[in-house]
């Protein structure tokens, strides 16, 4: 009989010790995982929070707050009502609106979480911080220059003053919007100017709102309008006959050049519907391409004088021609041409309008074989339909280096060099850009008003 009572008393006390043991490790075990997304670094007038939470076992509950001045202030929790969810998404209006006593200065962002733990008899905690800065005052934004003429379809150059710096600016054209860049890149040395090409695409209507914007992180924007005389043209429509021979050329072509375009090139429909796919689907594709290269445009302006049309050459065709495609005598296809297309003698050689660096050098899908040059402050320029390539991306090029020769590769009837300008990716008239006296009184006469040195 005593032997029994010490052995219960043995396992009363292996019992207590192993659950003391227990309740000691699952004490030490870590809290679910969190992730804060936004905000980033400021928090505004109005914003939103964006916070996750990940656990090995279900999230028992999870809370976030903003600390200012020894407030706090929750912006969202949750509490497990009994589900097994493994992973909460915190979300919620984080900013004055929502959190009134917030003002100017610096924060912080507290996330807290917890897990059961140890059959649900403990709970494992972690939480996680995020200094911000709350910023509720909207930058402000002025325009500079002054006489600003826009063409549809063409370009235009401002001067604009921005504080605090650390903020984007830029124009908005509708729902565009084209970034400005420092005025150290033209020479201007007060750091609140900015500068900024912008276009008036040439679908848009002339009277699109035009606006100078500036706008912070924390989500706080400041806009004016921008005083403009713009100017409506019309453009050329053309009618664009296609035959058997020119989709026997170029489909084939294109489609050898193009792996991941899937077109049937062994009959004559099939060519035919490979034809649309590409002056359709793959000119998207390609017009997608073109404009992701305007994200490797610099801040500086590589160049001082205007840029220069192809020697010697004859214009086929214009920028923004509607084009009108036949089969015979059936309409099959309607686009737009964003470019010149300038003919001289076969395989003449193809120079660069202005300086700048090459950002594309290949085969690209209507292309053809086609360089693609940077300038700097947005503006690139396009060479397409070559027979051969000169240079390479990351090469440097002078006003007049050669870059190739003409041809008829791509979607060409024949050969010519397809010649366009580019503004942030959006095609512009080139017109404009080979007149001396445009780039002096649109574009230079700004940047020396303004302090600058070209």
């Amino acid at each position: 009989m005593g032997f029994i009572r010490r052995a219960v008393l043995v396992i009363i006390v292996v019992g207590i010790v192993a659950l003391g043991i227990g309740w000691f490790i699952a004490g030490r075990e870590q809290g679910p995982s969190i992730t804060i997304t936004a905000p980033a670094k400021f928090v505004g007038r109005a914003g939103t929070l964006a916070v996750t939470v990940d656990s090995p076992t279900a999230v028992a509950a999870a809370s976030a707050q903003i600390e200012q001045n020894g407030q706090l202030a929750t912006v969202a929790s949750y509490a497990s009502s009994g589900a097994l969810q493994t992973r909460v998404e915190l979300s919620g209006p984080l900013g004055k609106a929502a959190q009134p006593a917030l003002v100017n200065g610096p924060a912080r962002l507290v996330v807290t979480a917890s897990r059961p733990v140890l059959f649900g008899l403990r709970t494992a905690s972690s939480s996680a911080t995020r200094d911000v800065q709350v910023r509720l005052d909207p930058p402000r934004v002025a325009v500079v220059s002054i006489h600003h003429f826009i063409n549809l379809g063409g370009a235009e150059f401002v001067v604009l003053r921005v504080t605090p710096e650390d903020v984007a600016s830029g124009v908005r054209v509708g729902d565009d919007n084209y970034q400005a860049y420092p005025g150290a890149a033209v020479g201007l040395t007060d750091p609140a100017l900015r500068v900024a090409f912008f276009g008036l695409r040439h679908d848009q209507d002339v009277a699109t709102r035009i606006s100078a914007y500036a706008k912070d992180e924390a989500g706080n924007e400041a806009t004016t309008p921008l005083e403009h005389q713009p100017t409506n043209k019309k453009f050329q429509q053309s009618r664009i006959p296609i035959d058997q021979p020119f989709l026997d050329r170029v489909v084939p072509a294109i489609a050898s050049n193009t792996p991941d375009l899937k077109v049937d090139t062994n009959s004559p429909e099939g060519l035919l519907k490979g034809f649309l796919t590409i002056n359709g689907d793959l000119r998207k594709k390609n017009g997608a391409t073109i404009t992701g290269l305007a994200a490797k445009s610099r801040p500086e302006m590589l160049w001082k004088v205007a840029f220069a049309q192809m020697g010697n050459s004859q214009v086929e065709s214009r920028f923004a021609d509607r084009r009108t495609y036949f089969f015979g005598d059936k309409e099959i296809d309607r686009q737009v041409h964003l470019g010149f297309d300038l003919a001289s003698v076969q395989r003449a050689p193809v120079l660069a309008s202005n300086a700048g660096v090459v950002v594309f050098a290949d085969f690209l899908g209507i292309y053809g074989n086609c360089v693609i040059i940077d300038h700097g402050l947005g503006v690139q320029s396009l060479y397409a339909h070559l027979s051969t390539l000169g240079v390479k991306p990351g090469d440097a090029v002078t006003k007049g280096q050669e870059l190739g020769r003409t041809g008829a590769t791509g979607l060409a009837g024949g050969d010519h060099l397809h010649f366009t300008m580019l503004l942030q990716g959006t095609p512009v008239n080139p017109v404009e850009w080979w007149d001396q006296h445009w780039m002096e009184d649109r574009v230079l006469r700004k940047i020396r008003d303004a302090g600058g040195t070209r």
